[in-house]
C-alpha cells in the first residue's frame, strides 16, 4: 500500500501590464520551459511581502518592465505534483492589472527564455495555460473599462 502524498500550499502573484499602442493594447507574456509554455508573469509571495508588492516585483524580474497596479483581476488555484518526492501542491496566483511605466523586455531575468508585447486578443491566442486565458479575458474587459483604447 502506497503512502498518500504530502500535501503543500503555495501562493504566488503575477501581473498582466499593458500599454497603449496607436488604438490598441499591448499585453507583455514570458516563454518559459525552452518558449514551449508562454504565460503571464507570476511568482512566489517573499516573506513580509504583499501580493501586489510581488506582482510588481515579478513583472520587473520577469518582463523586465516596471508598472503601477491598477486593480486586482482575480485569483486562479491549481495542484500540481512534485513527482519524486510524492508531494502534492496546491497553488494560488494573484494577478493585477499593471499600467506600464517604463522598462524593456529585454531585461528579463534568467528563469525567462523571452519576454515579449502582444496585441491583447493575440496574447489571449498565445497563452498556454487556459485559466491566465481566462484571467487575460478579464484583464482586457477591465482595460476597456477604463477608456484606454480609442
Amino acid at each position: 500500500m502506497s503512502k498518500p502524498p504530502i500535501i503543500k500550499k503555495q501562493i504566488s502573484s503575477g501581473g498582466v501590464i499593458f500599454r497603449k499602442s496607436d488604438n490598441s493594447i499591448e499585453v507583455a507574456l514570458i516563454a518559459v520551459r525552452g518558449r514551449k509554455a508562454w504565460c503571464l508573469p507570476k511568482g512566489l509571495i517573499d516573506k513580509n511581502e504583499d501580493p501586489p508588492v510581488t506582482a510588481l516585483r515579478e513583472v520587473r524580474e520577469e518582463a523586465g518592465l516596471h508598472g503601477e497596479i491598477i486593480e486586482k483581476i482575480g485569483h486562479i488555484s491549481y495542484w500540481y505534483f512534485v513527482n519524486e518526492d510524492r508531494v502534492k501542491v496546491h497553488k494560488m496566483v494573484h494577478f493585477f492589472l499593471l499600467k506600464y511605466i517604463k522598462g524593456d523586455t529585454e531585461d528579463h531575468d534568467h528563469e525567462v527564455d523571452e519576454a515579449r508585447w502582444f496585441q491583447i486578443d493575440e496574447a489571449i491566442e498565445t497563452l498556454s495555460y487556459r485559466s491566465e486565458k481566462q484571467i487575460m479575458q478579464k484583464a482586457k474587459g477591465m482595460i476597456e473599462g477604463l477608456g484606454e483604447v480609442s
